[in-house]
């Protein structure tokens, strides 16, 4: 299924279904609901305003994901992690999104350089706001990271490989934000980078940064000890 961007206000209005779901995949990658964590579908129903019945639809569908894994008759609890996933995760984003860049670097027109320019932007200033210790809107951050990455492989001509690669990203999130990952000025500068490559099309320089910019974030992430 497409990852979009939250939605604005002049967009349908997703069912209860359809919206119990995005907001248990969103606390699960946003860490509400913790690694491991026991899914008890009463519970949920409270939380969630679903019925038992859609719970389980819903966790289901994450277990198919790789967010949830199903017990059998025990029930339900949110996937755990670890270093092995997460290089695991990071090396299929990389040959994921290296693949996909290569592509759109060959193919964007003007007005993908455009989307490419303001999206680089909206996370400038997000990055700016956490440099000087703002962090008070973690969520917007990875958002607006999120939508860079997305709009620099958005003219590969494969929606296919940009729902894979969706998929995964948030999958690499979710460790970023269990682990608070904030690399600073370093992931900054890969991504000024990453933008000035985009509009050379130099592909080749955006893939070694690119490499970097995943690699480095996996040796951030498990250097705080978080994750096992």
């Amino acid at each position: 299924m497409k990852r979009d961007a939250p939605p604005t206000a002049d967009q349908a209005v997703p069912t209860v279904g359809e919206g119990a779901y995005r907001q248990v995949r969103s606390d699960i990658i946003f860490g509400k609901l913790l690694p491991g964590q026991k899914l008890r579908l009463e519970k949920l129903k409270t939380a969630y305003g679903a019925s038992v019945s859609t719970l389980r639809e819903i966790l289901n569908r994450l277990a198919s994901e790789g967010l949830v894994v199903a017990e059998g008759q025990r029930g339900f609890q949110v996937a755990p992690v670890s270093a092995d996933n997460l290089r695991e995760t990071a090396d299929l984003r990389l040959l994921l999104e290296t693949h996909a860049l290569e592509q759109s670097f060959a193919s964007g027109d003007v007005d993908w350089e455009g989307r490419v320019v303001a999206a680089h932007h909206r996370l400038k200033a997000l990055e700016a706001r956490m440099r000087d210790g703002d962090r008070g809107d973690i969520q917007a951050w990875k958002r607006y990271d999120w939508e860079f990455h997305q709009v620099l492989i958005s003219a590969c001509g494969s929606e296919l490989l940009m729902e894979t690669h969706a998929d995964v990203f948030d999958k690499y999130l979710r460790y970023q934000l269990l682990a608070l990952s904030y690399r600073g000025d370093i992931a900054a500068e890969e991504h000024r980078l990453l933008l000035e490559h985009a509009l050379e099309r130099d592909a080749a320089k955006a893939c070694e940064v690119l490499a970097r910019h995943i690699r480095g974030g996996v040796e951030h992430a498990l250097a705080t000890g978080t994750i096992g």
